[in-house]
């Protein structure tokens, strides 16, 4: 039998208060596409009792990064959201904290810091002449890489 649980919270939730552990528990369920307690337990990188395990998870979906499914009395949690899309909200923080509010700016600094390699560069270049090109024609759209296919 499988049970789906309510929708995420509205508004999202802000990825900067995410704990330690919410965070790599986040990543661990992002990394299967899906997982148990017991899975994300085994994971951790540090030993922690399993109802720990279940308390943040249950939090991680009050807060709307995550969400269930029953399955033989199991809970069984997936991403609610992408990774790109939480990186996104991030990032948003980011530019209105130290940016004034400007993404330019953010890029612009990550550039001047060289903290893009080159490649990250053609392919964020791809992106921005992929999104210009969309906006004259709207049927046209394309998904961002997974972080896979981004070290590619």
């Amino acid at each position: 039998m499988t049970r789906n649980t309510r929708p995420a919270p509205n508004p999202p939730h802000d990825p900067a208060e995410l704990g330690e552990l919410e965070r790599e528990l986040l990543s661990i369920v992002w990394n299967l596409g899906t997982a148990t307690a017991e899975q994300s337990r085994e994971l951790l990188a540090r030993p922690l009792k399993d109802s720990t395990v279940r308390t943040v998870l249950r939090r991680l979906e009050e807060k709307g990064y995550l969400k269930h499914s029953v399955e033989n009395r199991t809970f069984v949690y997936r991403p609610a959201e992408s990774r790109q899309r939480v990186a996104a909200r991030a990032a948003r923080r980011i530019v209105d904290w130290f940016c004034e509010g400007s993404a330019e700016a953010l890029i612009a600094g990550m550039v001047d810091s060289k903290v893009l390699t080159r490649g990250e560069l053609e392919r964020l270049a791809r992106r921005i002449a992929e999104a210009q090109a969309s906006q004259l024609n709207p049927a046209q759209t394309t998904e961002a890489p997974t972080p896979k296919e981004a070290k590619r």
